[in-house]
């Protein structure tokens, strides 16, 4: 006998579409459930006998499909959660620059402090730049640990100021560096009226992105504007060497020049939707067995995805996987795969920091009770006489719809249906300091009616709307996920 609560499933992402990498390093996802299929298919014979019965099954294929049930955490770089997000996408993510140990001790980051104020690395230090905040974690002394400003950095060295780092020859397996923002000198950064621009530091030299969302202010009095309403959330719509122009600004934004303030700016990766195809092969372990079964799965792509934020409700979602092959054996691929990821599930009421549309929060008098976006690759199985199991994957449109539940309590959004007007929305949820946002930067409502359905309700507006392409981002969705912020 076994149990589901015995399941382990990894994964491993694949270079070529149905090959398991050799010797894969495979990592322990998090599931709620799973429907994955590795199964026979077989037809009946259409002889006529006389007798009335039927000859043996005839086994004419195999299939290799089902969904993977989820619940949001924020999905740290290389893991499961965030290597589905690519094949969701069809993309990669563009990561800032890190350098991560990443479980072998001495090897990309090799020093700490032996040079005053100095981070050394194995490679490509200068991809810091000059006015970066970098995070680091992870290392053995306390001191070492934490977020500083880039003063200059070379090809093997980052460099901070004031840094009071305790020597470390050797920084241990865990230790990491992460570009999480940028910060400007004194009286360097200000408000303008349609966004940020600075006196001296280059945003052009960043690595920022039109579409990306940046989070304004530190928890420092002297890191934020004395002007609350400009610190916040918003996104990126232009960039120039001292100009930042920006959209979806916090409520209230106005002018503030910054003065006598070190303003520190916030922001991470980004994912968008692309045209390349992310494989993985997936194993599941059935544990609880005296010998476990492994189920392995390859060539395994996401077909659909779907992301499901309802109110008191943890934030959840599912993958529906497609893919080329499959085996059952008693060996697993990797006998200690890395172990599942510990950052907090995220729930709608409590983590969900802002959903809007068109750039203004849905608030009163319309709230929304549930919001479900949903992604399709529209793929199709290439089979081929000779072969067991399906030989490719085709692809289609990449088709995002989205369905949003909200209170009826005015007709502002049924008048948006109506008029065919075009918006965009974006879903933001952050715990813990960290930060995943949703965007969809065209959307065209295409459906829904208010309707009181009997007494002693509340009257909804149920809407479903269809994503395009967005000219300004060259995007139909847009993930963003921020690893550190300052509230």
């Amino acid at each position: 006998m076994t149990d589901s609560n015995r399941l382990r499933m990894t994964l491993v992402k694949e270079s070529t579409l149905g090959a398991t990498p050799d010797t894969p390093r495979m990592r322990t996802m998090r599931v709620t459930g799973e429907g994955l299929q590795y199964t026979p298919n077989f037809v009946n014979s259409n002889e006529i006998r006389s007798d009335r019965m039927l000859s043996d099954p005839i086994k004419v294929n195999e299939q290799n499909s089902g969904p993977i049930n989820f619940e949001l955490s924020y999905p740290v770089s290389d893991s499961p959660l965030s290597s589905l997000l690519e094949s969701t996408m069809f993309n990669s993510w563009a990561n800032t620059p890190a350098f991560d140990n990443d479980g072998t001790a001495d090897s990309v980051v090799t020093d700490a402090g032996t040079t005053t104020d100095t981070y050394v690395v194995a490679a490509n230090g200068d991809d810091a730049k000059a006015g970066h905040l970098v995070r680091a974690t992870g290392f053995t002394n306390a001191a070492n640990n934490q977020v500083f400003k880039v003063v200059s950095a070379t090809g093997t060295t980052i460099v901070g100021s004031s840094l009071s780092l305790t020597a470390e020859t050797a920084p241990p397996a865990t230790a990491r560096l992460k570009v999480v923002g940028f910060q400007g000198a004194s009286a360097d950064i200000s408000a303008a009226a349609d966004g940020l621009t600075s006196s001296s530091l280059d945003f052009t030299t960043l690595g920022l992105a039109v579409g990306q969302w940046i989070k304004i202010g530190g928890s420092a009095a002297g890191d934020k504007f004395a002007t609350a309403a400009c610190n916040g959330w918003a996104r990126i719509t232009a960039i120039a060497t001292n100009a930042l122009t920006l959209d979806n600004l916090p409520s209230g934004w106005t002018t503030d020049a910054g003065t006598g303030k070190t303003v520190k700016v916030w922001f991470g990766d980004q994912l968008k939707n692309g045209v390349s195809r992310i494989s993985h092969t997936i194993e599941r372990g059935f544990m609880g067995q005296a010998v476990p079964t492994y189920i392995i799965q390859r060539g395994m792509v996401v077909g659909q995805a779907t992301l499901n934020f309802t109110t008191e409700q943890v934030i959840s979602g599912t993958f529906t996987m497609n893919g080329l092959t499959g085996e059952q054996t008693t060996s697993a691929l990797d006998a200690s795969p890395d172990a599942e990821t510990s950052n907090p599930i995220m729930s709608a009421n409590v983590n969900v920091g802002r959903i809007a549309e068109s750039g203004v929060a849905v608030t009163s008098p319309n709230f929304v009770r549930s919001a479900q976006l949903s992604f399709n690759n529209n793929l199709r199985m290439i089979t081929a006489v000779g072969n067991v199991g399906a030989v490719d994957i085709g692809v289609g449109e990449f088709a995002v719809d989205v369905t949003l539940e909200t209170y009826f309590g005015s007709n502002a959004l049924l008048a948006k249906l109506l008029a065919g007007t075009v918006g965009n929305i974006n879903l933001r949820t952050a715990k813990n300091s960290q930060a995943v946002i949703l965007a969809l930067p065209r959307l065209t409502f295409t459906g829904g009616a208010p309707s009181a359905g009997s007494k002693n309700t509340d009257v909804m507006l149920n809407l479903t709307g269809s994503v395009s392409k967005d000219t300004l981002t060259a995007a139909s969705a847009i993930i963003n996920r921020l690893e550190y912020f300052e509230a």
